[in-house]
């Protein structure tokens, strides 16, 4: 009962903000025809409905029924219709708190009203083209950023100079890709695009650093045929990331999520990747090393597991030369890395995805998520060490991204 009274008190919150985001386009279209009124205010009442009971579907049916698939795009369609009238009733409040301050203080200070010039706009019919626009932006991004930005995979190079690169290994090139989510996915062949993608830069080495799947590990298996895909001569490694565990899922038992654990770590060697947990792999080449030090999970923010162990896996690393380490977390540079591992010359991550949503243009880089992480995309460096955070291969939640497209990076390392 608890329940349906929680989704009853949300399905009247969304009807409010739809009352007032429809008085926007109520005033904006006042002086059309009143047929073709009729017709917006039957559309935008019928979408409406929709919504709420879509909202009543996914909360009040069982899941078994309607099925994982159709209850995400249910809730994405709900999403994507509910909050570009959240942003509209924001806009239509401003207009209603300024015309109450007016009538307040035509009270307090009654005056004669003057006539104002007949071209002038009044501000109420201003906020209300405001509101419309504040409605109709993100609705037609967030469309497009699911049609087209999902996939829209996009190769970044880095050329990055090691003062401790051994020769041998002079101009190796590394292929980084992070944050499958393959239980987001929907565009198969697409998915496969962004792997040939990858190929066609012919890396040395490829590296995956977290999030396979959203919850489950059975998420993966219908992308095995396809991320198996990924070769490199000396090798594919990987790591786990914070949606990996299981964490976020109510299991019937301890003894199930330990299989679900187990599960993901068998989907690694079916990929014909090396997951590395919590150890290291030395490469060798005309007798000189490098390592690669890959860690479980290992967040400094929020409640993110610390499942890694630095000591267990940079332990056997000290003849390397260069030493790369794979964590899916960047908040691990600024915590762990750099106070007590200053060998490590280079940290791959991903987990913050840019949020899916931010501007790069020019010089203009910008994404909410960079108020939560110091380093959340792209090249950061301290001192000798570097750190560089991939943008993500998928997408989590709302399945699409508008202006931060999922990344394949090609890192070449070079000597100085």
């Amino acid at each position: 009962m608890g329940k349906v009274i929680m989704v009853l008190i949300l399905a009247g919150i969304l009807f409010l903000i739809d009352v007032y985001a429809f008085q926007g386009i109520r005033t904006l279209i006042r002086t059309i025809s009143p047929n073709y009124r009729k017709t917006i205010y039957y559309a935008y009442w019928t979408l409406s409905s929709l919504v709420l009971a879509g909202l009543l579907v996914y909360h009040l049916v069982d899941s078994k029924i309607t099925g994982k698939s159709f209850r995400t795009w249910l809730m994405v369609l709900i999403f994507v219709i509910s909050l570009p009238k959240v942003l509209a009733a924001l806009v239509i409040l401003l207009d209603d708190v300024g015309r109450f301050l007016r009538w307040v203080y035509s009270l307090l200070f009654p005056v004669i009203e003057s006539t104002t010039e007949k071209n002038t706009i009044p501000r109420s019919e201003f906020l209300a083209k405001t509101s419309v626009i504040a409605m109709g932006l993100p609705l037609v991004a967030m469309t497009y950023g699911i049609v087209s930005g999902a996939h829209d995979y996009r190769v970044r190079r880095q050329k990055l100079f090691l003062p401790n690169l051994p020769k041998s290994f002079d101009g190796i090139r590394i292929a980084q890709v992070s944050d499958i989510h393959s239980g987001s996915f929907f565009n198969k062949i697409a998915v496969q695009g962004g792997v040939d993608m990858l190929l066609a830069e012919k890396p040395d080495l490829i590296f995956f650093t977290g999030d396979l799947v959203n919850n489950r590990s059975s998420e993966v298996n219908e992308y095995i045929d396809i991320f198996n895909k990924l070769k490199a001569p000396l090798g594919v490694y990987s790591v786990t990331g914070n949606h990996d565990y299981g964490d976020y899922v109510t299991w019937n038992s301890q003894k199930e999520k330990l299989k679900n654990f187990e599960d993901l770590k068998e989907a690694h060697k079916l990929l014909g990747w090396d997951l590395l947990m919590n150890e290291n792999r030395i490469l060798e080449q005309s007798g000189d090393k490098i390592a690669i030090i890959g860690i479980e999970n290992w967040g400094a923010k929020a409640r993110f597991p610390k499942y890694g162990k630095m000591d267990l896996a940079h332990k056997g690393t000290e003849e390397a030369a260069v030493k790369i380490l794979l964590s899916h977390d960047p908040s691990h540079w600024d915590a762990q890395v750099i106070p007590e591992y200053k060998d490590i010359d280079l940290m791959l991550a991903g987990h913050t995805h840019g949020m899916q949503f931010g501007i790069e243009i020019g010089g203009i880089k910008w994404s909410p998520i960079q108020y939560m992480y110091k380093q959340w995309a792209g090249m950061y460096q301290n001192g000798n060490q570097h750190l560089y955070v991939n943008r993500g291969y998928g997408y989590l939640g709302f399945p699409g991204r508008v202006g931060m497209l999922p990344e394949i990076t090609i890192i070449e390392l070079k000597t100085t």
